[in-house]
């Protein structure tokens, strides 16, 4: 039963004064008790009625919950439902010892809820908690229905993130804005991309690639948008929506042939796209536009997302065009939103690093009020910005982890950094307006106990201590205390959990365009850490696998630990197979590669096992947004470019968004390394180098034809008993990957 201490008025007025004004929105249908109440039904299910809610006023402006035990219920209070949900993650974590993460999501309580001997309460020190980057919602949740986002907004309020960047649904306000402004639906053919390619559209990198796109879709996800805004603002939560940056139809010149247009090129193989100056006088016109139907659509917050140069370098570095420039994409927000907020990813700022110099960096931000702009330093646990720039020159700022590139899978994270560096640069007083902290990786779903970590940070001022949060982990990960897991942990800290500055986790070379090289084209596969240390927390979790096998996050954490053990494998084996070929020793040759392979098919067998490693469902999730045979295959064709050539089979950008799937393994990376070896196979009988540029050249049509292709049954289900296929695995690899050294 609920329990209410304020009224929906003071409610609403508490989440006003910690979003920095009261800010006009949408109307809500339920009300915030409503929508938090249903999260924890839906969390905790038939045991709801054992817990109870009170709202209470903010600490000094600051987010707060208390969790207590009270009357025979565990009472939950907090000063919205981001904070209320925040209460009842922390009983969770702490007191029942049950984990809710992306793989691992169904919570089973004690019969006997454990009583808090004391009243527990936590204050934010971050206004700000911000979640996503644009390509978020292409590598991880390009095919999301309602179920799924419904899943992740409520673990966003259960890990206290109350600022979402929310871009679903914008291509059906494009749409309105260009047909308003006389475009054709033939004439925007050109522009729109197809659904895994929106994030490089909404930044003005891309036009029409994977497309032409459906109406439905546009349809859908615009009702699918509004759904996901109203639920975010119901908890508590101040979206962020995108704005215009001058993005245009390659067809404008057409229509505005007066128009002061620009081409840029992204330099990844794509066509050149079309940008409005922002000093032509259309350019407020059109974010004028845009900003009135989005909000029409969608409701405000008056935060906007804006990136005019995303991986594009300016056409000057004079500093006197910058500040005009960011001063007119501001005005065309502020011009229909006077409380506009504009939030620029820093990301240009470390990636373009040659370009943008301290004075260039210095204009930019100059061109707009303090208080009405926020940098997001989008790289902080690797390449922090704020620290070379005074803190981003009076703007306020937020300290993010961005952790992955593509969506790529491999164990990796900088857990030292993600644990103190927060703490850190909220205490150093050159770190300015710093007002929160974030998570801004480019995929999502993978590596949870880096992620659990970051967040950790939420509810605290001082560092995590690893050691400690470790034991604490294990305990709500797994059900239970357990000193090995515990050892087990450690190791992962010092070893895949130490990561180097490289481009996020180093790759398998299985997933790397076939070479005799240790270093593919676009895969990096130079480990930070010893692999045989890897190896023994691996040894500890087959010790453990019986006992957990009931455990889901065990059986995650099995299966990931056991795939990257192997792939790691696969670089000498591959080194060998390079030895063969220079020794021209065709027996060996043959050997080593017969076991490269079949490497690549254990691998392939073990992911099969486990739900969350499945291209089956990948693509699965891709055809259900089909209405007809032609949309379905449609969204097949983004699904599996994405993730493998990322363009057409000349893409710069092949492999960038590897992933150790299920599916991929035995389907799109076998048979490259197949071909590759028949041909070098060839070439040593023959006594005769290969020609390594043709051989690439065929692998590139065979790449074609699988991302063409449709309909090959790929398991969308697991298969197979986790713990037996790992077990099988162990005992078939440990002794070749150690060579024999004992457990």
């Amino acid at each position: 039963m609920t329990q209410h201490r304020i009224s929906s008025a003071l409610f609403s007025l508490l989440i006003c004064t910690l979003l920095a004004g009261c800010q006009q929105k949408k109307t809500v249908e339920k009300q915030p008790d409503d929508a938090i109440t249903a999260l924890i039904r839906r969390i905790v299910k038939e045991r709801a009625s054992s817990f109870s809610i009170e709202y209470i006023a903010l600490d000094s402006g600051k987010d707060v919950f208390e969790v207590e035990s009270k009357e025979g219920q565990i009472l939950l209070r907090g000063n919205n439902g981001i904070s209320v949900a925040s209460a009842l993650n922390y009983y969770l974590k702490n007191y029942c010892h049950q984990d809710v993460s992306w793989n691992n999501n169904e919570v089973t309580l004690p019969e006997t809820l454990p009583v808090l001997k004391s009243k527990i309460r936590k204050v934010s020190p971050y206004h700000h908690r911000y979640y996503l980057n644009y390509c978020t919602f292409n590598y991880t949740m390009a095919w999301w229905d309602w179920e799924r986002w419904q899943r992740e907004i409520d673990w966003m309020a259960l890990n206290g993130i109350n600022m979402p960047l929310a871009l679903t649904g914008e291509e059906a306000i494009w749409q309105e804005v260009y047909k308003d402004m006389g475009f054709s639906d033939e004439e925007l053919k050109s522009f729109f991309t197809g659904p895994s390619y929106f994030s490089w559209f909404w930044m003005g990198n891309i036009d029409q690639w994977g497309g032409p796109l459906p109406q439905h879709w546009m349809d859908a996800h615009k009702e699918l948008q509004k759904k996901i805004v109203e639920r975010e603002r119901s908890l508590g939560m101040t979206t962020v929506l995108p704005a215009f940056t001058g993005h245009v139809p390659p067809t404008f010149a057409q229509k505005f042939p007066g128009a002061k247009l620009k081409k840029t090129n992204w330099d990844a193989g794509f066509k050149d796209v079309y940008i409005l100056d922002a000093e032509d006088p259309l350019f407020e016109k059109i974010g004028a536009k845009f900003l009135e139907k989005q909000t029409g659509e969608y409701g405000t917050d008056h935060f906007y997302s804006a990136d005019t140069f995303n991986e594009n370098v300016p056409p000057t570095s004079d500093t006197t065009f910058l500040r005009k420039i960011s001063n007119k994409v501001f005005r065309s927000m502020a011009n229909t939103d006077p409380r506009a907020v504009w939030v620029m990813q820093g990301w240009m700022f470390h990636y373009n690093d040659e370009y943008w110099k301290l004075p260039q960096i210095k204009a930019l931000l100059s061109g707009v009020p303090d208080q009405n702009m926020m940098v997001l330093d989008l790289y902080s646990e690797s390449h922090p910005v704020w620290n070379q720039t005074e803190a981003y020159y009076g703007k306020p700022w937020i300290w993010n982890m961005l952790q992955n590139f593509g969506g790529n899978i491999s164990l990796f994270g900088r857990m030292s950094h993600v644990a103190a560096d927060p703490a850190a640069a909220l205490h150093d007083p050159a770190s300015g307006k710093l007002s929160g902290i974030g998570l801004t990786p480019e995929g999502i779903e993978q590596n949870p106990a880096l992620f659990e970590l970051m967040l950790e940070n939420v509810w605290q001022d001082q560092p995590v201590v690893v050691d400690q949060w470790l034991k604490t982990y294990t305990h709500k990960r797994y059900g239970r205390e357990d000193s090995l897991l515990n050892k087990a942990w450690n190791i992962l800290y010092a070893t895949v959990y130490n990561g180097g500055l490289g481009e996020g986790g180093p790759e398998s070379i299985i997933v790397a365009r076939p070479t005799l090289s240790l270093k593919g084209h676009r895969v990096l596969t130079q480990l930070d850490y010893d692999p045989l240390e890897l190896v023994k927390a691996w040894d500890i979790f087959i010790q453990q696998s019986d006992t957990y096998s009931g455990n889901n996050g065990f059986r995650y954490d099995l299966v990931d630990i056991t795939r990257q053990v192997l792939v790691n494998y696969a670089s000498p084996l591959q080194q060998r197979i390079a030895r063969d070929y220079e020794r021209k020793d065709l027996l060996a040759f043959e050997q080593d590669a017969s076991k490269f392979l079949q490497l690549i098919d254990d691998v392939d067998t073990l992911l099969s096992t486990h739900p969350d490693f499945l291209l089956g469902k990948w693509i699965d999730d891709a055809r259900q947004w089909g209405v007809t045979e032609e949309e379905k295959n449609l969204y097949e064709f983004n699904a599996r470019d994405l993730i493998t050539l990322w363009g057409d089979k000349n893409s710069e950008l092949h492999d960038y968004s590897n992933r150790q799937w299920a599916g991929l393994m035995k389907g799109f990376y076998k048979p490259r390394w197949e071909h590759f070896f028949t041909a070098l196979h060839h070439a040593m009988e023959k006594n005769r180098s290969m020609d390594f540029t043709k051989v690439d050249e065929e692998i590139k049509q065979q790449e074609w034809r699988w991302v063409n292709a449709s309909g090959n049954g790929y398991a969308a289900l697991p298969v197979g008993n986790t713990v037996e296929v790992v077990q099988m695995l162990y005992h078939k690899y440990r002794a070749p990957i150690t060579g024999n050294v004992k457990p």
